[in-house]
Formats: C-alpha cells, structure tokens, sequence
C-alpha cells in the first residue's frame, strides 16, 4: 500500500462528508476535475493536471480515478483506491483535436451504471473546459448535468489536527524563506539571484520538514512594477529607493502557508511609514475580530475601517482560504475576507489575511496566514510584522 499523508479513518470522514451534501443536493453523483480536490479526496498527487482527469464520486463504493494511461500508474502509487477502481485512457486521446478523452469518461461511467440521474461537474474549474462539458453533454443525453463548482472545496474548509500539523510545517518554511530576504538582499544583487535562493530554502525545507512546490510562484515586483499585485521576477538589480514586496508560500505535503513581507532599500519615504502604521493598526483591528462565531465580512470591515481612518483605502479583498492546493492558486476559492461575505467562522479554518497596499510608486505588503482557534486568531508564523529596511 502507498504511505499516505493521512490515514484510512481521515479519507472515509471525507468522502462520508462530501455524499452528505451531495444527497442533500440530490446529486446521484458528481465528477471532480480540481487536483487538490482529487487530493483530498483519494490522496492522488501527480503533475498531470495538463491533460483531463478527475474522480468520480457515487453515493456507494469507492471512488474511481479517471486519467491519462500513464499517469493510471501515478494513482496506484499515491492512492488507496483499488487497482480496479484506477481507469487510465488511451494516449491517442492526449491533445488529439480528432477525438475527446472525455468520451471514455462517458464509457467508464456506462461501465458502472452512472448514465442517468443528477451528475454533477465542476464547470467553474481551472481544469475543466468548455470542449471537456461538450462531450459530455453529448454522451450522458439520459443525465441532468449539474454545476458543483466548489461542493467538495467547502467541506475541506476545517482542518483537521493533521492537515494543521502540515500547514504548521509550511509556515516554518516561508519564515526561513522571509529570513533569507532579510540576510542577502542588498543593492544591485539581481532579483533572479535572490529568488533561486528563496527557491533554495523552500525546497530543501526546515528541519525533518521537506519543502515541497508552492502552488504559485514568488511574487517579486519592485519600483513602479510592485504598483501591481502579480509580477514575478527578472535579472534587474535591487536599487537603492524601491520598495519590493514578496508574497511566497511554504508547502509541505501540498498544504500551503502564504506570507508577504517588503523590503526596502534605503531612506524610506514618509508615505510608507504612514502606510506601514496604517496597515499594521488595521490588521491588528481585522485580527481581533477573527474569532469563531463571527463573519468574514467582520475582518474586512474592521480592517478597511480603520485603514479609511488613517487615509488609505484597498478596493479588493484582504483574506481568503488556504489549505491543500496545486498551481495556478494556494487559496480555496471558498471564503473572502470581504463585505458580503457571511460565512460564519469556525476553529481549524486556516486564512491568508492579506492586507496589501498598491501606491503609486510601489507596493506594501505585509500579511498573515492566521488559524480560527477556539478563542480567536493563531498568526502561524513569526516572522517580524514590519516593513523591511536595509542601507
């Protein structure tokens, strides 16, 4: 049997879970094309969520792992799925604009009787096409199919003490990460440098904590580049006078532990020290009010509250989910910090609050993956809460 990252009693409260809200949706079954839901769900972990596949989930049996032939080995390997229940389909139908692997989905379900009755798909899915939705509307003709874009995300949104103990794990290694920031940048070190040894820290990890692959990339814009929120890095120098924000993520046995911190070199301008102190009162005002019972739009309206008060005003978001993910995203795609949003909060909900700041000639980011405990807000790292200065 493959050494799992959880045992057989955490993957069956899952699936038990996920058939709960699937029959309270009268879903005779549902298909699952988000790799960490696949995950999550059979403990399948693989690089090969740039060709179709998925799980089929039924309301009896085990699921079934759907995918290319090749990677039908990957899911022996990284599951505890029965060799019977691993479906691998022909290369030929790999990237071929003559046929659809989905049609030997449609094969497979026939195979196990799920023809007709609500099949429910993740239509709203980074994985998951318009072409892929097309063949299977034309061989499941006798099935009414059915949107289940984020059924089984919402049921992984409390953690388990596992699941906690790996993220944990995660954050040790984004501290490390922020620390090498802090040692070796310095003017006119080129930012590709830089990021190879970010890269360094998080892969060789923290203690007996292997460092696995970030679900997004480093985000490392400095100057008039970090006036926008989602530019990686090139092999210009750190200058003296620029701000240069890195939001990165620790990972660990896919669970992911996202933090941005800036740096900047040099005297710093008077409109980033107000801006530090306006971010870090607001942020200590959204963490008080990150405590079970209370509402994701209650961290958002304390924390823009007061930064408005202080003369700074974010238009997006400033928190969201974060657990087990795979590329392109490390959050959830479930709750935002954010007005309207009533989720009410509960232990072992794991957040990235992220209270990021775009000026007009740079960026500030200073934020904190938080756990929902008992009695309030547990920030998972250490790392100092401060704008990073160096000469």
């Amino acid at each position: 049997m493959p050494q799992l990252p959880f045992g057989a009693d955490e993957y069956a409260v899952r699936v038990r879970k996920t058939r709960q809200e699937m029959s309270a949706r009268g879903l005779d079954a549902i298909f699952v094309t988000d790799p960490s839901n696949m995950a999550w769900l059979t403990g399948y972990d693989g690089w090969s969520f740039y060709v179709h596949q998925g799980v089929l989930l039924t309301l009896e049996g085990e699921p079934v792992w759907w995918g290319r032939a090749m990677d039908a080995i990957g899911a022996q390997r990284t599951t505890y799925l029965q060799h019977d229940n691993i479906v691998g389909y022909d290369d030929t139908y790999v990237q071929n604009p003559s046929k659809h692997p989905m049609e030997t989905l449609v094969s497979m379900m026939a195979d196990r009787g799920v023809v007709a009755g609500r099949i429910g798909f993740e239509l709203d899915n980074y994985y998951f096409t318009a072409a892929a939705f097309m063949a299977l509307q034309s061989g499941l003709k006798q099935a009414d199919l059915v949107d289940v874009t984020g059924l089984v995300n919402w049921q992984r949104a409390v953690k388990s003490e596992t699941e906690i103990s790996y993220i944990r794990a995660a954050a040790r290694i984004v501290e490390k990460m922020h620390t090498v920031v802090r040692e070796t940048a310095e003017p006119g070190m080129r930012k590709n440098d830089l990021i190879a040894d970010l890269y360094h820290a998080s892969i060789t990890g923290v203690d007996e904590y292997w460092g696995d692959y970030p679900a997004i990339v480093p985000m490392a814009p400095s100057g008039m580049d970090a006036t926008a929120p989602h530019l990686s890095w090139d092999d210009s120098p750190l200058k003296t006078g620029e701000s240069t924000f890195f939001e990165i993520a620790g990972a660990y046995r896919r669970y992911q532990c996202p933090q941005s911190r800036t740096l900047f070199l040099g005297k710093v301008p008077q409109k980033y020290i107000d801006a530090e102190k306006a971010v870090l009162e607001a942020v200590e005002a959204g963490l008080a009010q990150a405590r079970p019972g209370n509402l994701c739009e209650d961290i958002a309206t304390a924390f823009n509250g007061t930064l408005n008060k202080l003369g700074f005003e974010k238009d997006s978001r400033c928190g969201y989910a974060i657990g087990l993910s795979y590329p392109p995203d490390w959050g959830e795609r479930t709750m935002s910090f954010r007005a309207g949003d009533k989720t009410v909060l509960e232990p072992g909900m794991t957040f990235h609050f992220m209270p990021a700041l775009w000026l007009d000639d740079g960026g500030l980011e200073i934020t904190e993956p938080i756990l929902i405990t008992e009695t309030g807000a547990e920030c998972l790292c250490t790392t100092p809460r401060e704008l990073v200065i160096k000469d």
